[in-house]
């Protein structure tokens, strides 16, 4: 995936922390094996590469990331869309390196063989085809469920006690050794918004913007980077459901992020470019759990 992992816990009397380190990396290794875009070996490579018509049965893991990814896909009309590796590739952030930017016939046609409308997915047998030059790219789902399946790993090593970190995705289970919560501050890349801290009590949150690597962040509607959005944290139970959604709303104009976060009740933070300022906005959902918070700690 890019990136690093990191586990902070509570362990119960006699972990073994040896054996938990290897489960973690055959576990993660299982994880990039089916659906890592950087491996031409992979599940998800050998699906990019297959023939149209080919169908394919998925595992469990790569199954439960397709069909979280469309659904999320449908209700966010197509601003989260795990089939852009085409486009994703196009524009430098796969595992190709480009000499320059593309043309706008070079977009069109990446735009033409993209898109989630395009799959055919069977979740009774967790069969999926490929249409034909599609490329899957779950880089902004997967780093998610990878958290959670490590959080799901130590619970059932009876470790109930962690914060699980993936490239700056969180879940965090249980309590700290003395008694707290794990406090995460959301990542705010910018003077002009105040920091805000979160107790993460059997919650996950993921963060999508362009301050740490630039505008790479491609709109699956037109094929082209967004240039407003800062930084977009959405919490929820589950990480993957979270990598998904910080994913969509950074693809979002403001007004629309607004609307859809309000309506799916989700909890986010959006920090994005308004003119020449930087504005913030907090959703209801995540308003009434730091009231909550407050209110709990008072």
């Amino acid at each position: 995936m890019g990136t690093t992992w990191r586990i902070r816990l509570a362990p119960p009397p006699g972990f073994d922390r040896e054996a938990a380190h290897r489960a973690i990396e055959a576990r993660l290794e299982d994880i990039l094996a089916q659906m890592s875009h950087w491996r031409a070996d992979s599940l998800l490579g050998r699906f990019n590469r297959a023939n149209a018509g080919t169908w394919f049965t998925l595992p469990a893991d790569f199954a439960a990331v397709v069909a979280a990814a469309l659904a999320v896909a449908e209700r966010s009309a197509g601003a989260f869309d795990p089939a852009i590796g085409a486009l994703v590739d196009i524009w430098g952030h796969g595992p190709v390196a480009i000499e320059r930017p593309p043309t706008v016939e070079e977009v069109e046609r990446a735009r033409a063989a993209s898109g989630f409308m395009r799959l055919v997915y069977e979740p009774g047998t967790r069969q999926l085809r490929q249409p034909g030059g599609l490329r899957l790219d779950l880089s902004g789902i997967a780093k998610g469920y990878a958290v959670d399946a490590l959080a799901a790993l130590l619970a059932a090593m009876d470790c109930h006690h962690a914060l699980v970190e993936i490239g700056g995705e969180l879940v965090g289970r249980g309590l700290r050794p003395d008694g707290d919560p794990w406090w995460v501050d959301l990542e705010t890349p910018t003077q002009d918004v105040a920091p805000l801290r979160l107790a993460l009590h059997q919650l996950a949150v993921a963060t999508s913007g362009d301050y740490v690597r630039g505008f790479h962040t491609i709109d699956p509607r037109s094929g082209m980077p967004v240039e407003h959005a800062m930084a977009v944290s959405v919490v929820h139970p589950s990480a993957m459901i979270a990598d998904a959604w910080a994913t969509a709303f950074g693809v979002l104009s403001p007004a629309s992020v607004r609307a859809l976060a309000s309506v799916e009740c989700l909890c986010v933070r959006l920090v994005c470019r308004c003119g020449s300022g930087v504005s913030e906005w907090i959703s209801p959902a995540l308003a009434a759990m730091i009231e909550a918070e407050n209110g709990g700690s008072a």
